[in-house]
């Protein structure tokens, strides 16, 4: 009954997927003045949406504040996070043995899944790429777009959205995994995948981007990104910036190969 479940959120994924083609079809296609004046009151919503391959084309258009935001997202091994104007993340929840069981078997379950892509090569093979792979990163991710989509479903401790690789010479050397949920998801739903007790769940939130076409040698980091000072949507129209309110989906880091049990669930 599970696997004909999962079969079924799937098909519904793909049918979801082909209405978002024919949408971004119909965008590219003339427009009356009513349906301008529509999507100009739609404006504020859009920018508030940011995925990979957005971040991607951001990237390619100005990399070093791409690469700032990928650190800040990626820097979490061994390193205490706070939250803070750029990061919000849940609050831990009082330890109990029940939460504990279940970090374990998805610890369990982890381990064994992902051994195979310690060959970076063979995690290629399989669907992931790299996010920004021409941008310096103290952490790379290796994204399986399909993973991530199952991952706007259901929870498959076997198949993280991401694999966390440091760059070593000759390749990557992996380090963890990343595991997502909806925008949409509430904390108690979130404690339903990962126990709120053992992880903090965070996403990424108040993002100013520079104005479009600023040269990298002209981005001023102190203000924009996640690391940047701008942490308001008026502060960012008034230096002509691009406003995110939120950008990509809720994340938890995990690294099974930590001997330090605090190490595992970073946070």
């Amino acid at each position: 009954m599970k696997q004909l479940l999962r079969v079924a959120m799937l098909i519904f994924a793909a049918f979801f997927a082909l209405f978002l083609v024919a949408r971004l079809h119909g965008k590219n296609q003339p427009q009356s003045q009513t349906e301008s004046q529509s999507q100009a009151s739609s404006n504020a919503g859009s920018r508030s949406k940011m995925n990979m391959p957005s971040m991607q084309h951001e990237a390619a258009a100005n990399p070093a504040a791409a690469r700032d935001a990928n650190n800040d997202m990626s820097d979490m091994s061994g390193i205490h996070m706070d939250m803070n104007p750029h990061m919000f993340m849940t609050a831990l929840r009082p330890a109990n043995a029940a939460d504990q069981a279940r970090a374990a078997q998805i610890l369990a379950t982890l381990r064994p899944a992902i051994e195979k892509y310690k060959d970076y090569h063979v995690a290629l093979a399989d669907g992931f790429k790299i996010f920004l792979p021409n941008v310096p990163q103290q952490r790379y991710h290796f994204t399986n777009r399909r993973y991530a989509l199952e991952a706007q479903f259901d929870f498959n401790p076997a198949r993280p959205t991401s694999l966390l690789y440091k760059k070593v010479p000759g390749g990557y050397e992996l380090e963890g995994a990343m595991y997502t949920a909806p925008k949409r998801y509430t904390e108690d739903q979130l404690n339903e995948r990962v126990p709120l007790s053992i992880a903090r769940w965070h996403k990424h939130v108040n993002f100013c981007m520079p104005p479009k076409g600023t040269p990298p040698a002209l981005v001023n980091r102190k203000q924009f990104g996640l690391g940047g000072s701008i942490s308001t949507e008026p502060a960012c129209a008034a230096v002509g910036g691009r406003w995110f309110p939120e950008i990509f989906n809720w994340m938890v880091h995990v690294y099974p190969y930590e001997s330090d049990p605090q190490k595992i669930w970073a946070h």
